[in-house]
């Protein structure tokens, strides 16, 4: 299978070949190794791709309520009893839409759910994640923590804050003016908002895990636990942006699968995950919900398009 260049130039040469195509050229390409992954797994495949790495700062790149159009788009006349093999490439997002997302996608193929993860899903990507029954990852790929974040504040690390100013001022009074000038920033209920979104977050991860990912295993409440906790866990992690690997995470109790077990698999998978990333990084796309069939929801970034591949583009009148 190809590599990002070698499809790079697949598309250019389309492009070359028929002027009339040029609009449709990367969409051709991404629908060709789409088809080819679904023949190899002989399951129901879905791509779900954001545009956060090559159109950073823009809205609506997250997990959202809106997503759920394109997953109602996506798997309609599906057959379900396939399976499903989700392909995950987002920053992550809010955490009501993600439970929303997975009950709906748990309600069409019930625990038969794999999650790809070609790059990288962060958050609530790997939220999603962790509600399947394993996930495929290669020696490039990541998932994050999932402790949440409020208006892009960790909401452990906020009560990591608060727990440590009682902590000094208990032991120091002086102290604390200090911490009045940095709790006073925080608005009224704001910690108790911190704790929920905390608790309903691990509570969330824990119950999927057991349900689904880990009901075989006779241990399979306290590994979900561990999980949740090694995942959420902000004086370990240090960062939201923390990105562990899969050796990681199979210590820490999750069912991963290494992509690079299988060949065949890794190119196809590979080559599906480089051609959305040229489509992102050439075109307007800023995410893009899509089937093995091409049956596609793609919202485009709110500014003038992208003309792919060096192609002149008007901006409208």
């Amino acid at each position: 299978m190809p590599n990002w260049n070698e499809i790079f130039n697949e598309v250019q040469l389309i492009t070359q070949t028929s002027r009339n195509q040029a609009d449709l050229a990367i969409t051709l390409v991404r629908h060709k190794y789409l088809k080819v992954l679904q023949a190899y797994t002989k399951r129901n495949v879905i791509a779900y791709y954001s545009g956060w790495l090559s159109k950073p700062g823009l809205a609506l790149s997250d997990i959202n309520d809106e997503d759920k159009a394109g997953f109602m788009t996506t798997i309609h006349k599906m057959d379900r009893k396939l399976g499903l093999d989700l392909i995950l490439h987002t920053p992550g997002g809010g955490i009501a839409a993600t439970q929303s997302i997975v009950n709906y996608l748990q309600k069409m193929f019930g625990s038969d759910i794999r999650a790809i993860v070609p790059q990288i899903a962060m958050s609530a990507g790997t939220i999603i994640a962790c509600c399947c029954k394993e996930i495929l990852m290669g020696k490039q790929s990541n998932l994050g923590p999932i402790d949440p974040q409020l208006r892009g504040i960790p909401a452990a690390g906020v009560r990591h804050e608060f727990r440590r100013a009682v902590r000094e001022i208990r032991r120091d009074p002086t102290k604390t003016v200090v911490w009045q000038q940095i709790i006073g920033q925080y608005r009224p209920t704001f910690l108790g908002q911190c704790e929920n979104a905390i608790k309903w977050s691990n509570d969330f991860v824990i119950q999927q895990l057991t349900n689904c990912m880990l009901r075989r295993r006779k241990d399979r409440t306290a590994l979900a636990r561990k999980v949740a906790r090694k995942l959420s866990d902000y004086s370990r992690t240090l960062s939201h942006e923390r990105h562990f690997h899969a050796e990681e995470l199979l210590s820490f109790g999750l069912n991963i699968k290494y992509l690079e077990a299988d060949p065949r698999l890794q190119d196809a998978v590979l080559s599906v995950h480089h051609s959305y990333m040229l489509t992102l990084m050439n075109t307007a796309a800023l995410k893009i919900i899509e089937n093995h069939n091409g049956v596609a929801l793609v919202k485009n970034a709110p500014t003038v398009p992208v003309a792919p591949l060096g192609l002149k583009v008007e901006p409208p009148t």
